[in-house]
């Protein structure tokens, strides 16, 4: 038997990161690579008696068919939350998602024709890269510095459908854009009509100072905003949001039902169970102090044994991600068999460009591994690319 394919099937490809997993789960590999949440964050116990209310209170509402919107008490709840932020948010605006990864999902499926041109920043999300491409769009990349894209550089997305931008602690290169660059970008998107799509997952996770306020509280009907619980609450509920304007709302909606009719009910009454009294304020900062901790020893750790090796990188101000540039002619794919032979593991960069990739940048992840291995994984990194420097003589540091 033969099975005919369709077009957009030839541009779906496998997540680098999520191959790099399987290699993790060898005996003895140390892992900078996955963008997952501490395990160790996670509110098991709220979780389990906010389970035992849900089942007790409403067992069959939680357990039946849910509206496609989602559950009207936490769509409230979001509204709320946001608006806390300075977003002008009603809770009619508000999707509930599997994952703000379906919210990109149906972002594509609604705002890209094959050919049309969609601008992201450089580098970005590969899981967005991902959810475009089956659209068969035009990626448009845009320059960006150590704060992201450089509002002048928006021109060359004059006519696209939209800019996807992370705002906060962006994956992967960790940047957050400042007051006045926000600002900046805004008003070139006003001036060339351009929506906007604002994925925010890693908001809440800020060190040493909150973000500024969302580009949607800007421009709010020129934004497609994005948000999750993955991040503050636990990834396995897949559970997010997206607030879109209301012209494009009855049609996201739309998109949802196709896709998947709702996100399961009994998973939104039980976060809202959890969210509703405030338990947010209390577990995210205790959240925000273990990751800072990580962050600070992976500075160090880099400024101690990647410093004299030609490297570069920014320090985050939140998220999850160091964003390391090796020297010029280091190709960190290249580089991955043997740092994974040594015993430590990494995202190679090339894959978070729609472009022209930069082969020598990779992505660490901080926040699943003790200070202490911290420190052991990047000395074993550092090993890695001294023997490989070493056997390059022209380029080394």
């Amino acid at each position: 038997m033969s099975w005919t394919m369709a077009r957009r099937a030839e541009r779906m490809n496998p997540s680098i990161i999520r191959e790099i997993l399987k290699i993790t789960e060898r005996p003895g590999i140390l892992s900078l690579a996955g963008g997952l949440p501490a395990a160790e964050t996670f509110p098991v116990e709220a979780m389990r008696e906010a389970t035992a209310r849900v089942l007790a209170d409403t067992p069959r509402e939680a357990l039946q068919y849910a509206p496609s919107e989602g559950f009207g008490p936490l769509r409230e709840w979001i509204a709320a939350h946001l608006g806390a932020q300075g977003m002008d948010v009603d809770s009619s605006q508000v999707l509930i998602t599997n994952g703000s990864q379906q919210g990109l999902d149906l972002a594509g499926k609604l705002l890209l024709d094959p050919g049309s041109r969609v601008a992201v920043e450089s580098p970005t999300y590969l899981g967005a890269l991902q959810a475009f491409a089956p659209c068969e769009p035009e990626f448009v990349a845009l320059e960006c510095d150590a704060e992201g894209p450089v509002p002048a550089a928006l021109d060359a997305a004059a006519g696209a459908r939209a800019l996807y931008v992370l705002p906060n602690f962006q994956n992967p290169s960790g940047h957050c854009i400042g007051e006045a660059r926000r600002e900046a970008l805004v008003a070139a998107a006003r001036r060339l009509a351009l929506p906007l799509i604002e994925d925010d997952p890693y908001g809440e996770l800020w060190y040493d100072a909150p973000p500024p306020r969302p580009l949607a509280a800007r421009c709010p009907g020129q934004v497609l905003y994005l948000g999750s619980f993955s991040k503050v609450l636990a990834p396995g509920l897949r559970l997010g949001y997206a607030v879109a304007p209301e012209p494009l709302f009855p049609k996201l909606l739309q998109a949802k039902q196709a896709a998947d009719l709702h996100t399961p009910g009994f998973n939104q009454r039980v976060v809202h169970e959890i969210v509703r009294n405030g338990f947010l304020r209390e577990h995210v900062p205790t959240i925000r102090a273990r990751y800072k901790r990580q962050r600070d020893a992976m500075r160090e750790s880099l400024q101690r044994y990647l410093a004299g090796l030609g490297c570069r990188w920014v320090v985050p101000s939140g998220g999850m991600f160091f964003w390391v540039e090796l020297p010029a002619g280091i190709d960190a794919m290249a580089l991955l068999p043997q740092a994974v032979e040594a015993g430590v593991a990494f995202v190679p960069g090339a894959a978070f460009y729609s472009g022209t990739p930069r082969h020598h940048t990779l992505r660490l992840s901080f926040v699943t591994v003790t200070p202490e291995r911290i420190a052991t994984g990047i000395a074993l990194l550092a090993g890695v690319l001294q023997r490989a420097l070493s056997t390059t003589p022209h380029l080394t540091a």
